[in-house]
């Protein structure tokens, strides 16, 4: 199986981690931000991440990729969400990419590495949000206090390796991309129980994070 993916895309994260938990082979296709082509053809819209079957066949949406994968291990992923974790995933959500945009084609990831896939995501996101990348970056103060006081409300909710304190559920499978993708950012500051958590599903997932590049 083949995955299609960006590397800063928390969707894609997690079709990576449901490979990696499951123990189900798939091969890493990154593709240009700007490539509208590929994922128009393979599943008729410019998203991923995309899934290639094994009966040579697409699918998207990444919950349903998770989902598919787990199957294929017969190793199905609990469906369980606490509404306190959803209700923090929708919170933090709300604002922040506003840290993750400006910061995300700073780090050489693949799906940036030419000039014209780094402009066609800022005009993209720049239009989603109606702010540009420089205001973004001059947010950074007022959105880090936000965040570390939502990171605080999160730390409480870790209750082992898991965020359940049981097997890997879906819970997992939404907030670790999203505090992955926090690690981009120089100067946040995760509580230990966080911090813990966010190595330990990265060592599991096999995923890198960012801390060794933050901007």
């Amino acid at each position: 199986m083949k995955l299609y993916v960006y590397d800063h895309c928390p969707f894609c994260t997690r079709a990576r981690m449901a490979a990696a938990l499951r123990g189900v082979a798939t091969e890493l296709v990154y593709l240009p931000n700007d490539d509208e082509d590929t994922p128009i053809r393979l599943i008729g819209a410019k998203q991923l991440p995309i899934l290639q079957k094994e009966d040579g066949s697409h699918m998207g949406e990444s919950l349903d990729i998770v989902r598919h994968i787990a199957a294929q291990a017969n190793t199905p992923i609990s469906e369980t969400i606490r509404p306190s974790i959803q209700a923090w995933a929708g919170q933090v959500g709300e604002y922040y990419n506003q840290l993750l945009f400006p910061r995300s084609i700073q780090l050489g990831l693949p799906e940036f590495a030419t000039p014209s896939a780094v402009v066609y995501f800022i005009l993209k996101k720049e239009a989603s949000v109606g702010t540009g990348i420089a205001q973004m970056l001059d947010k950074t103060p007022d959105l880090l206090a936000q965040i570390h006081r939502d990171l605080h409300a999160l730390a409480s909710q870790i209750h082992s390796d898991t965020l359940n304190g049981s097997d890997i559920s879906m819970e997992d499978i939404i907030i670790f991309p999203m505090l992955r993708n926090l690690s981009m950012v120089r100067g946040i500051q995760f509580p230990q129980v966080v911090q813990d958590y966010i190595a330990n599903m990265a060592a599991r997932s096999q995923i890198n994070t960012y801390f060794d590049c933050a901007v």
